[in-house]
Parts: structure tokens; sequence; C-alpha cells
């Protein structure tokens, strides 16, 4: 008799993952983003460009991870509220650049606090090096998954 398949859960990396990445997502939302009426992939938008100012948006999804046609629809909301600006770009007519306005720089340094707390927060009392360590095993683990697509 064949022998039952056994997963578990709870040393499992996708669900170990996914379960850290649900809690770090929902308090964030609930104490930062949800005030000012934001999802968590408005605030990865607004945070890669205040760390590499204006970006084409083809740019800004590679960096956030964020399909193209929902990156669209984001800025726009973005634009629409104020907290970004969209142009053409100086190199091609065809390309557009998306700037955080001074709004949304405003709140972009409002919230890197509280994002940092949280980061603080989760990693407990992790040595620095571990945490170091845990943070590039995990950038690693993306690569292994992205390559090739």
């Amino acid at each position: 008799m064949a022998e039952r398949a056994h997963l578990e859960l709870g040393n499992y990396l996708p669900y170990l993952v996914n379960r850290v990445g649900f809690a770090l997502v929902e308090r964030f939302t609930a104490e930062a983003l949800k005030p000012h009426g934001l999802t968590i992939e408005m605030w990865r938008v607004l945070a890669a460009l205040s760390n590499n100012g204006g970006q084409r948006q083809v740019d800004l999804a590679a960096m956030t991870s964020i399909d193209a046609s929902t990156l669209s629809r984001l800025v726009s909301r973005l634009v629409r509220i104020g907290l970004a600006t969209r142009s053409r770009s100086e190199t091609s007519n065809r390309e557009v650049v998306v700037t955080l306005s001074g709004k949304g720089r405003a709140l972009v340094q409002r919230l890197i606090p509280i994002a940092r707390k949280l980061e603080r927060d989760s990693s407990g009392d992790l040595p620095a090096k571990e945490l170091a360590a845990l943070k590039r095993l995990l950038s690693q683990v993306y690569v292994n998954l992205t390559r090739g697509r």
C-alpha cells in the first residue's frame, strides 16, 4: 500500500512566507495606509518613487512587481488624489514618467517611520546579522521563482 503524502504547513516555506506577508500587510494597512485611503500596492509605488525618483511606468512595474495594466490603474488613482504626477518622457514622446508630487513626498515621509517601526516590531530580538541573512535569503527565493519569466 502506498504511503499517504504529508505536508506539514508549519514547515512549508510558501505557507510561512504567506502567513508573515499577510500579517505584515494587514498591520501596515491598518496603521498607516487605510487612514489615507491607500492600498499596499499604492504604497509600493510611492515608496519606489521616493527611493528612485521619477520612473517610466515599465520600470516602475518591474521595481514593484505589479503588472503593467494594474500599475497603470494605480498610477491613475495616485494622480487623481494628488500624490503623483504623470508626464511625457524627455527622451521619448511615447514613454510616460511617473513622479511623486509634493503631497506624495510629504505623505511618504510621514509613513516611512511607521514602516520602519513595523520592521523592528516584526524582527523582534533577531540579531542584525540574522535579519540581514533573512532578507538576503528571501531575495534569493524571489530570484529563484522569477528566473526565466
